[in-house]
């Protein structure tokens, strides 16, 4: 299995200083004290991870959902991560995906099942599971 990688360097003080984040895809990006914990532009690492967490869960939702003997045509799933301030730092504390599916051959009870399992089942959320509460909003429409 393939091992992906990114890299950020960080220059000057932690309220003062900015950094920059890259990805061997080409995906890069600015972050900062500002755009991490108040309302500055730029990204930071919450936003990256929800953006995993999203992409990973629909594609193990469309495993899922073959394996079930649905059809999907479309997953269509946000992710908001949550940081907090606990004890004298930060802690991601929560993730709430929310996804919206079109598929045929399944009730609205089975995919439920599946969502379910999913939110559990999806490597991202493998990692994040017992450390970061995951909230899952699954709707079939």
């Amino acid at each position: 299995m393939p091992t992906r990688n990114a890299s950020a360097q960080w220059s000057g003080t932690i309220k003062g200083g900015s950094g920059q984040f890259d990805t061997e895809t080409g995906i890069t990006g600015p972050y900062s004290f500002g755009s991490r914990f108040e309302s500055a532009k730029g990204s930071n690492p919450e936003e990256l991870l929800a953006a995993a967490h999203a992409a990973c869960y629909s594609m193990a939702l469309s495993l899922g959902l073959e394996k079930a003997g649905a059809a999907p045509e479309r997953i269509d799933t946000k992710a908001a991560c949550t940081i907090e301030q606990a004890g004298g730092g930060f802690k991601i504390t929560s993730m709430k995906l929310t996804t919206r599916v079109k598929a045929s051959g399944i009730d609205a009870t089975k995919f439920s099942e599946v969502a379910e399992a999913t939110k559990l089942g999806c490597p991202v959320s493998g990692a994040l599971v017992n450390n970061v509460q995951i909230e899952l909003d699954a709707t079939l429409e």
